[in-house]
Order: structure tokens, then sequence, then C-alpha cells
């Protein structure tokens, strides 16, 4: 499917019918957030995935009791990853295998580092909830062009999600995917026209 039919195609599935995903096909999707870009490389992101029905009973409540929370197969949580300083040490490791010179690698990770504490607990909280969004991104289209449907979602309570996921508190939960095979149909697809989007 070229990438066009893919963002013209996709839509925020209000239904699943129920049908799991098959383990290959959702570690191919895995795979494509996993790729997603983010400032730094630093992947300040961490994705928890619910399969089990108890818990996306569980979690419907905090969810203004959408349907797609226990009708997808998989609900893809994501979490900004709030451990910045930790994740710049991950990507200087990394680097050393890319070739790139160790004289390199150690400015630009003073560089990370000297960004990283500039900001104040809440704006490292914000930057990486701006990187969770990239990975979203990648979710959707990825899914699509895979031929699974999906629904982004962001209405949810946050700390009611923490709280039945039993999640560490540095991963805080920014926006949901509910992934799986839709049992409705697109509406017309609108969007601003060009004008009023690009000055």
């Amino acid at each position: 499917m070229e990438f066009k039919d893919i963002v013209m195609q996709r839509y925020a599935t209000k239904e699943f019918d129920g049908r799991m995903i098959e383990d290959s096909e959702l570690y191919a999707l895995l795979d494509l957030i996993r790729y997603a870009p983010s400032a730094f490389n630093l992947q300040p992101w961490k994705i928890k995935i619910v399969s089990a029905s108890r818990i996306k009973q569980n979690l419907r409540p905090h969810s203004n009791d959408q349907p797609q929370i226990t009708s997808c197969s998989h609900l893809l949580v994501f979490c900004a990853n709030t451990e910045l300083e930790q994740l710049v040490e991950r990507v200087s490791r990394g680097l050393y295998g890319s070739g790139m010179p160790a004289e390199a690698i150690a400015q630009y990770t003073e560089m990370m580092k000297g960004y990283i504490r500039s900001m104040t607990p809440s704006q490292q909280l914000a930057f990486a909830r701006e990187q969770v969004y990239i990975a979203l991104g990648n979710a959707v289209n990825g899914a699509k062009a895979l031929g699974i449907d999906s629904c982004p979602m962001g209405g949810f309570d946050p700390a009611g999600y923490a709280e039945v996921l039993f999640l560490p508190e540095e991963f805080i939960p920014v926006v949901l995917c509910a992934v799986g095979y839709a049992a409705d149909k697109p509406l017309p697809k609108w969007r601003l026209p060009r004008e009023e989007v690009f000055f």
C-alpha cells in the first residue's frame, strides 16, 4: 500500500470486532513503532501492551467507558519515560557501535546532558510527552500499512491507568492506541482546507 493510501484510509476505529492480531503481525507493528524518530534519538517512551480481557475491563472505567478499550485486540498505553539522563547514557553506549568517533560521542553526550539539565522536571516531562506523539504517528500509520485498524485515544485518566497497570512512577501515561480489526465503517474524511493550514 502506498503511504498516501495509508494516510487517506486510516481512521479512528470506534468499535473493533474482537479478533486477536497474530503475534507475527503484532511484532511487525511494534518494530514500526520502535523505529519512530525522537529528539537526540532518546526514545523517551515506554509502551505497555494490554491484551488480557480482564485488565481491559478494569481499564474501561478509567477511559470514559469507551468501547474500543474492551473490543480491541491489543491496547497500547504510551507512557513518557521521565528518566531522561539514564536514556542519554543508553544512547551514548549505543553510539559506540555505530562507528562514530569516541571524541564526537563524548561531545554529543555532554550536549545532550546539558540540554536535559537545563530543563525543570515539568519541562522534561513535556519534552518526553512531545516525543511520545511521534511514536503514536508510527503506530496508527504502521498499523494501517499492516492491515490493522487503530484508534488513538486521549480521553482517559492517567492516574487510574497507572494504578491498574502498576506502572512505575517514572512512566507517565500520555496517550492510548487501541489496535485490532474494525467492526465499524469510516465516515468521510474531513480536514481543514490547505489554505487554512499552511501560510
